[in-house]
């Protein structure tokens, strides 16, 4: 077996990691009472950071 080395990574370094690749999110939420469905919700995001090689989807192109 190998040891595997602990690593500390700050909030922020990983933030910034998640946000140079994009982050997919993804997710359903049914609220119910006795088998009856009262509120469903479904989430889907992206989430990714902007700059001048991916302009944002609002803005006008360059």
């Amino acid at each position: 077996m190998t040891v595997v080395e602990r690593r500390e990574v700050a909030l922020v370094d990983l933030l910034d990691r998640l946000l140079a690749g994009g982050v997919v999110v993804t997710g359903d939420l049914t609220l119910r009472i006795a088998d009856v469905d009262l509120v469903r919700i479904d989430l889907n995001a992206l989430i990714s950071s902007v700059g001048p090689g991916v302009p944002a989807p609002w803005g006008e192109p360059l």
